[in-house]
């Protein structure tokens, strides 16, 4: 397993840049906290009758306040909570001048990296500098991070450790191990098993979480045998897998059917001192269900409850999805309605999962239905469950309803939501409803896609709105969008008769620079051949049109 020693990379310069250069900065947030304590200053002995009290005098707040404060920010997970820790550190920089210790930048740096906002931590990181605040192992152990598993920046990471060891700042087990996981994220199994060797050189002792990144690895990579020799030496050295690391290993055994095993390892767990959890077993039912070995995967639910262990509403998803390949929809709607019964929290995930059954079997009423009972339970809706609602209310012939959910505060719209109704509209011949649907679609700020301009175009195709037709199919171009509209507009105006106008767009399309591919001609030819151009007096028109195109390509 040992690989041979390989030079780092030359010494890391941390660049120097101040805070408020960086590109990641948003001013609409003001800052979030003044601190305003006020500590008292008590007296060892009891004070006289009569004497006024003490007077106060503001505390200035310390450090350690702030960085309680961003630690419960970055902790949120409603997506902003690295923005208001980053903006407490301006105002701990600009607003309080006081200087925020390595702690702080630290924090503030790890956040918005797990944000998936790198830049934003380097910037960070660099003020840190910029400020002469020096890096500790945790603050060098963010930046590695930085560059090993979100930039795949791998020589920089080495650099980062480097200048750690020149520096007196050690790396520890934290600092290797996200190395290795970002290796090992990309595929670099061999490179991550070098630093493994490079840290037990350096007497720096690893744990499970320097372990699994590894046998995550081999497992994606199909090599499960590597994986179990690599936790069987694990456990020779004295360093015992998590339950994580066997988690990896389950969920690898049941892509590949490997049942067996999985009992196995669930037998031998007490003995090898781990502790099944609910992702361990969740993992195994959703390999069982996928097998279609749905029986097997309820009697897990009674073994997880006999070891104390509470079913999440992912593990009700697993056996709903379950019973919805191996079964009909309506077992699978009779075993959410139960789930309250058996304890289960269903969310709307699980609704949507039922529904999304029901109409595959074109039982279009029960998930309306089903919807209803959602919301008496209190169960929020997604954009999901709208559009499955939405669908279904469309195939009812129920489009007056659809439309009224449309417009509802609580509902949460999406281009395929817009979609199924202008298709359904479209068929029903209101092209004056299409065209104002599309409107609001743009006021609200949800970006048309192909397929909404070519429902939207053939609408008015067919009711003869070829103006109106045209200037949807400009706008189109305007939003990148053209092979499909374009098929789309030139169709209606073969049908339509339109001729002439179609020698205009085809010469206005190519001389604004656009390429017209192969099978737009094919399926311009094959328009014409079927609207009966190619066998009528007409003819000559058709030749002219293909000549400009041919002339013009």
């Amino acid at each position: 397993m040992r690989s041979p020693s390989r030079p780092l990379p030359r010494l890391l310069l941390l660049r120097r840049r101040c805070l408020s250069s960086a590109p990641h900065r948003d001013r609409r947030f003001l800052p979030l906290l003044r601190f305003a304590a006020l500590a008292k200053e008590l007296s060892d002995h009891r004070p006289r009758p009569g004497t006024p009290p003490p007077p106060t005098r503001p505390r200035s707040p310390h450090p350690y306040d702030y960085n309680r404060l961003m630690s419960a920010h970055a902790g949120t997970r409603d997506g902003a909570g690295a923005d208001r820790a980053l903006h407490l550190l301006d105002e701990m920089r600009a607003l309080l001048r006081r200087r925020p210790d390595a702690a702080c930048f630290t924090t503030v740096a790890a956040a918005l990296s797990s944000a998936s906002r790198p830049g934003a931590a380097l910037a960070v990181l660099d003020a840190m500098a910029a400020d002469g605040v020096a890096p500790d192992a945790a603050a060098c152990t963010v930046l590695v991070g930085v560059y090993a598993c979100r930039l795949r920046r791998f020589d920089a990471a080495y650099e980062v450790v480097r200048w750690m060891v020149a520096n007196g700042v050690a790396p520890d087990v934290v600092t290797y191990s996200t190395l290795i996981s970002g290796l090992c994220s990309a595929g670099q199994v061999a490179e991550a098993l070098g630093v493994l060797d490079l840290m037990l050189e350096e007497g720096c002792q690893p744990n499970a979480h320097t372990y699994t990144p590894i046998v995550h690895a081999y497992c994606t990579g199909g090599r499960i045998h590597e994986a179990k020799r690599l936790l069987n030496t694990m456990i020779a050295s004295g360093f015992a897998p998590s339950t994580a690391t066997y988690n990896v290993l389950v969920e690898a055994l049941c892509k590949v059917g490997a049942f067996e095993e999985v009992d196995a390892l669930l037998e031998e767990s007490t003995a090898k001192g781990w502790t099944p959890d609910v992702i361990t077993y969740s993992s195994y039912m959703d390999g069982l269900c996928k097998a279609g070995r749905i029986d097997k995967s309820f009697a897990l639910v009674d073994k997880m409850l006999s070891n104390g262990l509470q079913p999440s509403e992912v593990t009700l998803n697993i056996l709903l999805d379950g019973v919805c390949r191996s079964s009909t929809a309506w077992a699978a709607k009779r075993l959410l309605e139960c789930s309250a019964e058996l304890g289960w929290d269903a969310n709307v995930v699980n609704y949507n999962t039922v529904m999304r059954k029901l109409c595959d079997e074109h039982r279009w009423l029960s998930v309306v239905k089903l919807f209803t009972d959602m919301a008496k339970k209190g169960i929020a809706p997604n954009s999901w469950t709208f559009n499955i609602v939405v669908h279904s209310l469309c195939k009812l012939g129920r489009l007056h309803k659809a439309l009224c959910l449309l417009r509802s505060k609580e509902f949460v719209a999406t281009v395929i939501t817009y979609n199924t109704l202008i298709r359904h509209l479209s068929i029903s011949g209101e092209g004056n409803e299409v065209c104002l649907l599309l409107y609001q679609m743009i006021e609200g700020g949800i970006a048309p896609n192909d397929i909404t301009y070519s429902l939207v175009i053939d609408c008015l195709c067919r009711e003869e709105k070829f103006l109106v037709a045209l200037c949807c199919f400009y706008q189109s171009l305007e939003d990148d969008f053209f092979p499909s509209a374009f098929l789309s507009i030139i169709r209606g105006l073969i049908v339509g008769g339109m001729l002439g106008q179609l020698h205009t767009l085809i010469g206005c399309v190519l001389g604004q620079g656009f390429i017209i591919e192969v099978y737009i001609y094919q399926e311009l030819i094959k328009a014409l051949c079927k609207n009966g151009y190619c066998q009528s007096v007409e003819m000559y028109k058709v030749c002219h049109i293909l000549e400009r195109m041919l002339r013009l390509r």
